[in-house]
């Protein structure tokens, strides 16, 4: 069954998480997505630990169901190519510093000028214009300088970055809902744009109603560690066994105290309303951090589950890869690679009922498919790509097996 993007063509010039993972959905849906990388080495990401049989896992992770074509980006020759692509071109990704992809002359105007459909999505740290758009950016410098980070871990400790480069998965997944908001105004106008999505500006997306509290009413959103900020007791809490259950119950503490045999806490003042709770939060959750505190996980989940409230263990990997939701739903799959084996990642997100995402391709080996795609794309001869590989504007994985062609 074809995706939903079948016979879409996508450049990707991208590097790291925000970008690549962007090009990786596109390519779930069905793309054709075209790697461009370093010759010789490819993208930095190719050599990061942990790695099986030389193959970087970070790079498997984010560079699925794409093709391999290096090219020398640095020349004037591979500049030339690169532009050459583009006319070929329905979507190119990138996310060089601004003002990278002018210096090479592939500005927008220049591109745009070569392919008026293209959709050219450009990913950096603060923008591609605004004074602080040349600043280096990555993922942790986004969280500090959101105030995401002021908001998580505990309040008596220090600002803390989250457990995952969570600015740049966000920010790529605006890319995406950019680009394909940009495919359906070219259906209609049947011209391209530029997508302009920021680190930064994913990451303020994120602040809950921090903005209009501070700037409305004066009230500072600060770290609350593990609770909730609006109605205990929901936080994390540790079990007879020693492990750690999440309980969501601040709109539930009636349900919640029946469960927990307590129903005489509805009669007290204190928990009686939702707005006592919240003045008595810490004697809301000191009752329920001492009736999870002295059962075993199994027992604290069953009883929970049967009232019908939200909780559940705090998962450890080793949890996760084995939950059966997880696997029902085939959130973890196993890619094939010729060179490791049988590689457990990530699934696909969403689910389309008539065009599924699928995973097709593992991470292509630098170079692999220089030779369909310079075909393909340009019909470019044997004679013309070996040409290309002899004067160090391209590689290919295959170089000799064209040039004995």
């Amino acid at each position: 069954m074809s995706g939903a993007l079948e016979g879409l063509r996508v450049l990707d010039l991208s590097r790291f998480i925000s970008g690549p993972y962007c090009a990786m959905m596109l390519g779930d849906m069905g793309a054709e997505v075209i790697k461009i990388e370093k010759p010789g080495s490819g993208e930095l990401v190719r050599s990061y630990e942990p790695a099986l049989g030389g193959n970087s896992l970070y790079s498997m992770v984010y560079n699925r169901n794409k093709k391999s074509l290096p090219i020398e980006l640095r020349k004037p020759e591979g500049q030339a190519l690169l532009r050459e692509l583009v006319k070929e071109a329905d979507v190119l990704i990138e996310n060089f510093r601004p003002g990278t992809m002018e210096k090479m002359g592939c500005d927008w105007e220049t591109l745009h000028s070569l392919n008026p459909r293209l959709i050219m999505a450009r990913i950096s740290g603060f923008g591609q214009d605004g004074p602080f758009a040349e600043r280096p950016c990555f993922d942790v410098i986004a969280q500090a300088s959101s105030g995401l980070m002021d908001l998580t871990g505990d309040p008596d400790g220090p600002p803390s970055v989250i457990g995952t480069y969570i600015c740049d998965y966000v920010t790529a997944s605006y890319a995406t809902v950019g680009i394909l908001g940009a495919l359906q105004a070219r259906h209609r106008t049947g011209k391209g744009q530029v997508v302009d999505v920021a680190l930064l500006d994913s990451a303020v997306s994120l602040l809950l109603t921090a903005i209009p509290e501070r700037m409305l009413m004066g009230n500072r959103m600060t770290r609350r560690g593990n609770r909730d900020r609006y109605g205990p007791p929901t936080a994390s809490y540790l079990t007879a066994d020693n492990d750690w259950v999440y309980i969501t119950a601040g709109t539930m503490f009636p349900r919640f105290a029946q469960a927990i045999g307590r129903p005489d806490l509805l009669e007290d003042p204190r928990y009686g309303s939702f707005a006592a709770r919240i003045d008595n939060a810490a004697e809301v959750e000191k009752i329920a951090a001492d009736w999870i505190g002295a059962r075993g996980t199994e027992e604290v989940l069953a009883t929970l589950q049967a009232a019908d409230l939200p909780c559940a263990k705090v998962a450890t990997i080793d949890d996760v890869v084995t939950n059966p939701q997880l696997k029902h739903r085939g959130q973890i799959v196993e890619v094939d690679h010729p060179r490791v084996g049988k590689v457990p990642m990530q699934g696909v997100t969403i689910r389309l009922s008539d065009t599924p995402l699928k995973v097709d391709r593992p991470l292509p080996e630098l170079g692999q498919d220089t030779h369909e795609v310079l075909s393909s794309w340009l019909n470019y001869t044997d004679t013309t790509i070996q040409s290309l590989i002899d004067s160090e504007v391209i590689d290919a994985a295959d170089r000799d097996t064209v040039k004995e062609g």
